[in-house]
């Protein structure tokens, strides 16, 4: 049986690295920018000490400063041994924590089954048990999450603290199982249960019957005192200026119990894994809240109840586990109601306590059936369960490949979370899809009216769209700037990238006050630092620029803006207009207008300078500063070809499209409006197919997609009428004749 149980761990371990193969260059995403990718702390080891005085040095935005020194550290040496901000090493150091995790997970489960039913060898239950959350797909919710290292680091440390405490007993008397603890206590608070985990193993497996909770009260109190002494030091460290929350008390705390009922439920079911929900708390006590107080109940009944008898208590011991485990984010009011992370501690005790209840069922039912034939089906059912489950995180690992990927699947499932649609329309941006940006941050404004974020990105995607050849939407583009800032005067981001549309526009004086505001209000963002110094070396202000160049360089030696700031005499214009053209050539086309005007503030009529950043701008296909930039070369050098030759080319390109464009714009918009129906945003349907055949009014899916969308929405003549234009364009359009079928079915109804 040893050696039986040696290759089943083994083969479990290996499914693990399996299914987790896919994960190792996914990128990073959502939280992890500003803690990981720009974030200079974790770039040198020399910051390590930091990390355990200053906890500003955990994320450049001041919200998000807590306390959380192993997680920075271990950050830190991926960057190191990665040499810079390579993925793989991210992943493979998370991975390996989490795969030692599992094959604790699998002693400490044996364990606890064997203290229940010591006659027994119990190694298959346990290694499933723990094969089982290894290969869950709620945990590559966090496994390919950067930043939520912290989750695993916490999990890991309270397993092996525990299993180091039931199987070395003659290790107690010296503490060796706190070192493991006060690790994942300094990774992320939630570990501050394992008191009342350890609490619960010694009164339901190791205490005298008749003096159960003074045995366990008596030995638990080492581990009660060192949390309350490392969470007092967490809390003195963490800055006033982390803001968990702005929900109101009352609202988070009549949510949270139907939340764990979600979470329950989405052990066995994990249909809706998405790195952002849609729901949002409660405002009064509704029939889901309701629900959710009877399922907290019976899970306290379940827990007292199995706890009585002795075979029982590993599922009482579970079920408790879970509930402990969410206790502590449920308790602590945060900025979401629910996160698929929050699943990684809880579901370690839920894992054990299906398992075990699976099989004393199996058992029991084995006792009245005869014949091997009852563990042959059930060992071939588990094996499949555990293949599904495995196949559905590898699945969820590609979800996680790309900011792509995952905020497409995220507006998917969460079509009513604002934040998510102005993720995903970032995507879109990102790949120099403005106007398909545009009409996500729009749906996202139905949800988040007064989110300053997207008010910047809608800055942003205006202001793009007016430089391509929409003039009338400059003054759009600040309008959303001034409003983020409205919404957040003492945020730095709305400021800075304010701060930088104005630089692009030639607004310097403008920037430089902006962009002072936004360095002022968060010193450690170097966004706005290299912004700054740019602006000020374009107002000639060089003594300012090199000050700050200075500044920047004590927080990121490594800035090449910096660097390059305090050597401009080793630097004239031609060096910038060089740097310039090798800049555009590697397609690094906005480090190329930086060079380019650089080169401008040394030499204010070079005509090459101007020539690169139009030819910049033209790549981008931001027309309007493009031509503006080439009409300046020839102003200065009438006689520069190139200059002229470009000038021509986004004449061209900034007239209307052609019928060729026009279809590729409408098909575009044929695919969103598709989207929206099959999310269920019927209006947005509409629009989107509006749009569509504006670029081409001979397009029969658009007013296919029109039909299908007034008939979900019951407007049975708009729907007939449009699925009657799509099949005068395509007779033989079948989901068009379905469509104007359905409508007239329900006229006829009605008549």
């Amino acid at each position: 049986m040893k050696y039986k149980g040696l290759s089943a761990g083994a083969i479990a371990v290996l499914g693990i690295c399996a299914v987790y193969a896919n994960s190792f260059h996914n990128g990073f995403h959502f939280d992890d920018f500003h803690t990981v990718v720009n974030n200079p702390a974790i770039r040198s080891l020399s910051h390590i000490p930091r990390f355990f005085t200053d906890a500003t040095t955990f994320s450049i935005l001041p919200a998000n400063q807590t306390y959380r020194p192993i997680v920075s550290t271990t950050l830190a040496l991926d960057y190191w041994m990665g040499h810079g901000l390579h993925p793989f090493y991210f992943h493979i150091g998370t991975f390996l924590i989490y795969l030692m995790q599992c094959v604790v997970m699998m002693l400490l489960f044996r364990k606890v089954l064997e203290s229940a039913c010591p006659e027994r060898n119990l190694t298959m239950p346990a290694i499933f048990a723990a094969a089982w959350y290894g290969l869950h797909p709620a945990m590559a919710e966090t496994v390919n999450y950067v930043i939520q290292r912290g989750d695993v680091y916490d999990a890991c440390g309270v397993v092996c603290a525990l299993l180091l405490y039931a199987a070395r007993p003659r290790w107690r008397r010296w503490g060796v199982y706190l070192l493991p603890y006060v690790l994942a206590l300094l990774s992320k608070p939630p570990a501050i249960v394992f008191p009342a985990l350890l609490f619960a193993y010694l009164a339901m497996f190791e205490a005298p019957p008749e003096r159960r909770y003074r045995y366990a009260v008596m030995r638990t109190w080492p581990s009660v005192l060192t949390g309350a002494v490392v969470m007092a030091w967490e809390a003195t460290m963490t800055p006033k200026s982390f803001t968990p929350s702005t929900l109101s008390s009352y609202a988070w705390f009549i949510t949270q119990p139907y939340v764990l009922l979600r979470e329950f439920v989405t052990f066995f079911l994990p249909l809706h894994l998405n790195v952002d929900t849609d729901l949002k708390a409660f405002s009064t006590v509704n029939a889901d809240a309701v629900f959710g107080f009877l399922f907290l109940a019976a899970l306290l009944a379940a827990i007292v109840l199995l706890s009585r008898a002795k075979a029982l208590r590993p599922v009482a011991f579970g079920l408790l586990w879970f509930l402990a485990g969410a206790l502590p984010t449920a308790l602590y009011k945060l900025s979401e109601v629910e996160n698929d992370h929050r699943l990684f501690l809880p579901f370690v005790g839920l894992a054990l306590a299906a398992t075990s209840a699976a099989w004393l069922a199996v058992e029991r039912l084995a006792r009245k059936v005869s014949g091997p034939w009852i563990w042959r089906a059930v060992t071939a059912s588990a094996l499949l369960l555990l293949c599904a489950y495995g196949w559905a995180a590898h699945i969820r690992n590609r979800v996680w490949h790309s900011e792509a990927s995952l905020w497409y699947d995220d507006a998917l499932k969460s079509p009513h979370n604002g934040r998510g649609l102005m993720n995903y329309g970032l995507v879109l941006m990102s790949e120099g899809k403005d106007e398909a940006a545009l009409h996500y941050f729009d749906k996202a404004k139905r949800y988040t009216p007064d989110y300053p974020t997207l008010e910047i990105n809608l800055g942003i995607v205006n202001g793009l769209l007016a430089d391509q050849g929409r003039p009338q939407l400059e003054t759009v583009a600040e309008r959303y700037f001034l409003r983020a800032i409205a919404l957040a005067p003492g945020d730095d981001l709305p400021h800075a990238y304010y701060g930088r549309w104005l630089l692009d526009h030639g607004r310097v004086a403008d920037a430089v006050r902006q962009l002072q505001l936004a360095v002022t209000l968060n010193p450690a963002a170097m966004m706005q630092r290299d912004l700054l110094i740019e602006a000020e070396e374009r107002t000639g202000d060089l003594v300012a620029a090199r000050q700050q160049a200075q500044q920047a360089l004590r927080l990121l030696p490594t800035d090449t803006i910096a660097k390059d700031a305090l050597q401009p005499q080793r630097k004239d214009a031609s060096y910038w207009i060089n740097q310039s053209l090798n800049e555009y050539q590697q397609q690094q086309f906005l480090l190329a207008i930086a060079s380019a005007r650089r080169a401008l503030a040394l030499a204010p009529h070079s005509a090459l300078a101007y020539n690169n950043i139009g030819a910049s701008y033209g790549a981008l296909k931001e027309w309007k500063p493009a031509i503006e930039s080439e009409k300046a070369a020839l102003r200065y050098d009438p006689q520069l070809a190139i200059a002229r030759n470009n000038l021509a080319l986004f004449l061209q390109k900034k007239t209307p499209a052609g019928p060729g464009e026009d279809a590729v714009l409408a098909n575009h918009w044929v695919d969103v409006s598709l989207h929206d129906y099959e999310a269920g945003d019927y209006e947005g349907c509409l629009e989107a197919a509006r749009t569509a055949l504006r670029w081409n009014p001979r397009s029969p899916e658009a007013w296919n997609n029109m039909a299908a969308a007034n008939a979900a929405l019951h407007r049975w003549p708009a729907a007939a009428r449009a699925a009657q234009q799509a099949l005068a364009l395509k007779p033989d359009f079948t989901l068009a004749r379905n469509n104007l079928a359905w409508a007239q079915s329900h006229l006829q109804a009605h008549k």
